[in-house]
Order: structure tokens, then sequence, then C-alpha cells
């Protein structure tokens, strides 16, 4: 079964960045953390923008209440309806 492409929106890590992490003079376990590091930035920031905060002032709990909403979603909803697609 094919998998479709992620949305814009929910695409953690462009083919540029990509490119551009695998270009870099780094480790195997390194780029895999630059990888990480790249898409929870972006998730970072739209969970922020969700709450009507900047990311500095994103606390714990809030990212772990954002979590656990997007996961009822998913759970609810099925895959298409949540914001990460796993």
């Amino acid at each position: 079964m094919d998998v479709p492409p992620q949305q814009p929106s929910t695409q953690f890590l462009t083919l540029e960045e990509s490119a551009k992490v695998d270009a870099a003079l780094l480790s195997s376990p390194e780029k895999f953390l630059t990888r990480l590091t790249i898409s929870s930035l972006k998730l970072l920031k739209h969970i922020a923008q969700e709450y009507g905060v900047a990311i500095e002032d994103l606390t714990a709990q809030q990212v772990i209440a954002w979590f656990e909403k997007d996961g009822k979603i998913r759970r609810g909803q099925g895959i298409e309806g949540s914001y990460l697609k796993w």
C-alpha cells in the first residue's frame, strides 16, 4: 500500500534540509539528532502558535497537553485528523 505524502504543514524536514544534513560533516548519530532537532523546532513553533505564545514561553505541561490532544484526535478521527502523521 502506498503511503500518501504528508501535507507541507506536517512535513517536518524538507528535501533541501535533508540534503543539507546529509552534506554536513557529521556522524550518522549526529545527523539523526540534527534531523530530530530541526523537526522538533518546527513542531514547537506549531505548538506555540496554537497556544498563542512564544516558543520560549511554552511549558512542558503545554507540550504534553498538546501531544495528548493530538493523540486523542488521531484515535478518534484517524491519522488524517491529527497533526502528526504517524
